[in-house]
């Protein structure tokens, strides 16, 4: 099955490719990999949530910031995709890095780059397996809660 007609069976479109912004493009091909710059969760071009992840009043649920990595990942597919000439032509998921703006207390990362990890493997099957880091910061652009950096295989 395609990339494509899985992205359909599971009932994903694919965002646009989110402008970035400062200086730098969205992906960029060296051989047989397509690596993302780190992918902000826009959703139809804006961050649907803002700040620190963690538990407590004025913080991002982690399972919020789960969802978060998940939009971030599909932003992923959608600028490598567009770095290699379509989505088909992505055969696999190499690594993931993934960025948590995080309260002090807060060390549930892997749970929350998980959304990230989860959603790639449901589009790239096997494929989709990967190595990964998650990695908890003081802040992020624009105050997000997350970014997410994927490296690609493609054809």
């Amino acid at each position: 099955m395609s990339v494509s007609e899985r992205l359909g069976e599971l009932g994903i479109q694919l965002p646009e490719v989110a402008a970035p912004v400062a200086s730098y493009i969205p992906a960029k091909v060296h051989g047989a990999l397509v690596w993302t710059s780190g992918q902000l969760p826009f959703v139809s071009g804006a961050l649907p949530a803002s700040g620190k992840v963690g538990d407590g009043h004025g913080l991002v649920p982690a399972s919020d910031a789960q969802d978060l990595a998940r939009a971030s990942a599909l932003n992923a597919i959608a600028a490598a995709a567009a770095a290699v000439g379509g989505v088909d032509r992505l055969t696999g998921v190499f690594k993931v890095t993934g960025f948590v703006a995080s309260d002090p207390s807060f060390t549930g990362q892997p749970g929350v780059i998980n959304g990230a990890s989860t959603v790639l493997g449901e589009v790239f099957g096997d494929a989709g397996a990967h190595s990964r880091s998650a990695v908890g910061v003081s802040v992020l652009p624009l105050d997000s809660p997350v970014e997410v950096e994927v490296a690609f295989t493609f054809n």
